[in-house]
């Protein structure tokens, strides 16, 4: 018997929905580009903004005679074993290809920022984490491993990742970002791509764009980013992730920039993404975003408006259910307003990708063909490699760290005993178990006063908290100091409490007004550091705090983002030695904590000078840490001439000088001393991470590209322009080891969507 030719995957999926579309009435079209979401909250506590305002019960029989785009978060809306889980989603696919003429299963998408976002699945690192990693490779396997548990639980879309580049770090969602560099966040954010997409997964790049320059750091605020500032900061990170990665989705921002909405933008979703850029995938809303055009940008008079603007600018899918996307957007189709072509436009995207995924093809079968096991021993060990990689030795002037095994440490502090220390808000525990507190976490968690006592099994360790979080009582300071004054060593655990909305000291809507530790955790770190015992500040944290006022008065700084399940143990190899700590800092800590928003892409005015009394230079720099081990560069002087075209390498050799094994992170910086407009000091260009034996020796070049050098000039267009130009090896932003200089020759050169975007490495031995 022969088979409708969309049905049929010898074909082209082009000419299966060419096929199909033409069959389908306007609800059924339309019914392909929103979600529903079963199950979401509808008071206060959601996790989504204005979830309890935005979430309306819908008709699900009836809705799903017309078929469903997607199926919204059937794993993150409450803790459900994952099994049990698998089966109540394919029984709702089941039901959706039966109600529906063409029998066309829901695209079901979940979170996945810090792995599955599930009950009982892993909780990686955070994104900030994987950024202090400066190891894109280790970042890609283990979205590879997220992706292959999507899949076999039957999800085939991942919302992550989040490429936004950091402009404040008051701001509430800085863990969910890679950094404050744009070439950082672009090629760990490909590398997230590449693992996912190479699990069958459609990856979603967020936030669409602009998202983290909000004016005063505030959750969806206005971004006043100028042209220059959006296009050479903001936007690479996507291209690159769509180019390298091959991301098949893109999800818009909340936020306005200049008075233009995200959302309702067909110049950046449209004319930028899809006809410059030549993306081919879907555009989804962020969660209520098109109701968002009507509700709180207020370009938009009704539901039919926001859908309207949206659908015109180029959002295929409506999440997370549906407002506007439904009756209104129907109404104003028949009424004329709305015209039909649009619906259609979006549908073709949704089907095709559907198509490719295979939902399309007639022996489709929801339930699961894998072993569901989304907390393995794999997975564990991925969590833990990722948590050691990313601990940051900030300082340690005095050589207090490794610990002796067998000293007396006091544990202090509101972090050192609480597993939910170790996770961002995307995380399952943090995320939806506020609601469930009944519910078991579902997966072990290692605190650091546990791990540290199993890491010195010899030593003699108290513990006693000090003081909450964020709460203002001093209470517990007096058993604090007494505990300290009895140790060899205090070992100060401190840091963010994750949570959304204010409900935490850091993640979605938790902004800050200024950079100081949360509530008196200052306070009790003064009273530690009085007692005369030497202080190793642990910071467990969303963002990077002001540290100036302890500076050269702790015996030793240790900074970990939020290092999923495994980083109490990750972090307590790094206090006894057993691992020896590797991670660079991909954001600036400041010295002080108010007044100065900073990052490092500084203009000349934006650094320290005789102009202002007010110093923005940061305590540590951005891509600083220190080892166990100590590293020697040698490199040849470079004085190169090369066309505005053209390249030419740049090598430098690091031998490790210490008697153990490390990690050297060489870091490529770009400073332009005079160009047509103003430029950051430098900004980084290239990076290699660096596995050395004692006594080993490895050569790297960086073989750079004019490209590289490029920027957005008055009019608007990116140019490679000729001059003099400095190439800095270096160990931070700051910390500069070798420089080649360069000229660059001959005309002015526009670039097109073909520009080399990174430059390439290449490792060989040295004797």
């Amino acid at each position: 018997m022969s088979i409708a030719p969309w049905r049929d995957p010898a074909l082209p999926a082009a000419s299966r929905v060419d096929d199909l579309l033409p069959r389908m009435t306007l609800q059924e079209k339309t019914a392909q580009l929103y979600g529903v979401w079963v199950g979401a909250a509808t008071d206060g506590d959601g996790v989504a903004p204005l979830q309890s305002e935005m979430t309306a019960d819908h008709d699900w029989d009836e809705l799903i005679t017309h078929g469903l785009g997607q199926l919204t978060r059937s794993y993150g809306t409450a803790p459900v074993d994952p099994a049990l889980g698998a089966q109540a989603l394919a029984r709702a696919q089941r039901r959706i290809v039966a109600a529906g003429r063409f029998g066309i299963p829901a695209v079901a998408h979940e979170e996945c920022l810090a792995g599955f976002t599930a009950w009982g699945a892993t909780a990686y690192p955070v994104p900030l984490a994987w950024g202090a990693t400066f190891d894109p490779g280790l970042v890609e396997d283990m979205a590879r491993r997220i992706g292959g548990d999507l899949r076999a639980a039957g999800i085939h879309q991942g919302l992550a990742p989040v490429l936004d580049v950091v402009r404040d770090p008051r701001w509430g969602r800085v863990e969910e970002t890679i950094g404050e560099d744009p070439y950082l966040v672009g090629t760990i954010g490909a590398a997230y791509v590449r693992g996912l997409e190479s699990a069958g997964i459609v990856a979603t790049l967020k936030h669409f764009a602009g998202y983290a320059s909000s004016a005063g750091a505030r959750n969806l605020a206005p971004v006043r980013a100028g042209v220059r500032e959006f296009a050479d900061i903001t936007l690479p990170p996507f291209e690159l992730a769509l180019r390298e990665g091959g991301a098949r989705s893109v999800m818009a921002a909340y936020n306005d920039t200049d008075g233009i909405p995200a959302s309702a933008d067909p110049a950046l979703l449209t004319e930028l993404l899809r006809e410059q850029w030549g993306f081919t995938g879907t555009v989804v809303s962020d969660y209520y975003g098109v109701a968002f055009l009507q509700a709180l940008h207020r370009v938009a008079g009704s539901p039919a408006e926001a859908a309207h603007a949206a659908l015109a600018a180029g959002i295929d899918v409506e999440l997370p259910t549906l407002n506007c996307y439904g009756e209104p957007l129907l109404e104003a189709v028949r009424a004329g307003t709305v015209p039909e072509s649009l619906i259609d436009r979006a549908a073709r995207r949704v089907l095709l990708q559907k198509c490719e995924l295979g939902l399309l093809d007639e022996d489709w079968e929801p339930e699961p063909t894998e072993r569901i096991d989304l907390d393995s021993a794999a997975n564990r060990a991925l969590a833990r490699q990722l948590a050691e990689e990313s601990v940051v030795l900030l300082d340690n002037p005095d050589g207090v760290l490794p610990l002796a095994p067998d000293t007396r440490v006091a544990v202090v502090g509101p972090r050192a005993a609480d597993a939910l220390a170790m996770l961002g808000c995307y995380s399952f525990p943090s995320h939806v178990l506020p609601r469930h507190p009944k519910v078991p976490m579902g997966i072990d968690i290692p605190t650091v006063l546990d791990a540290l006592r199993t890491e010195l099994p010899d030593a003699k360790v108290t513990f006693t908290e000090g003081c909450g979080v964020s709460d203002p009582d001093p209470a517990g300071f007096e058993e604090a100091v007494a505990c300290t004054a009895e140790a060899d060593v205090c070992v100060a655990v401190l840091g963010d409490r994750a949570g959304l909305f204010g409900r935490g000291t850091s993640g979605e809507g938790c902004d800050v007004t200024d950079l100081r530790l949360p509530g008196v955790q200052g306070d009790l770190l003064d009273a530690l550091v009085a007692t005369g015992v030497p202080v190793v500040l642990v910071l467990l944290t969303g963002r990077p705090y002001a540290l100036g006022r302890w500076h050269g008065r702790l015996a030793a700084v240790v900074q970990a983002f939020f290092p999923g399940e495994e980083g109490g143990p990750a972090v307590a190899g790094v206090l006894s030695g057993r691992v020896n700590p590797s991670g660079r800092l991909p954001v600036s800590v400041p010295q002080l904590p108010g007044g100065q928003p900073w990052t490092y892409l500084q203009p000349p005015l934006g650094l320290a000078g005789g102009v202002s009394n007010l110093d923005p230079t940061p305590l540590y720099a951005f891509g600083h840490g220190r080892s166990y081990t100590t590293f020697a560069w040698e490199s040849q002087p470079v004085t190169a001439e090369i066309g505005t075209d053209g390249s030419c390498d740049v090598a430098v050799t690091v031998r490790n000088t210490g008697d153990r094994a490390g990690a050297e992170v060489v870091q490529l910086y770009l400073h332009d001393p005079v160009a047509s407009v103003t430029r950051p000091d430098v900004r980084l260009i290239g990076y290699r991470r660096l596995e050395l034996e004692p006594g080993e020796a490895a050569h790297v070049t960086f073989r750079f590209h004019a490209d590289l050098s490029a920027f957005t000039d008055r009019t608007g267009t990116r140019v490679v322009e000729p001059g003099a130009l400095e190439l800095r090896l270096a160990a931070s932003s700051a910390d500069v080891r070798h420089t080649a200089r360069l000229r660059l020759t001959g005309p002015v050169r526009e670039l097109g969507a073909d520009r080399l975007l990174r430059c390439e490495t290449e490792v060989s031995a040295a004797g």
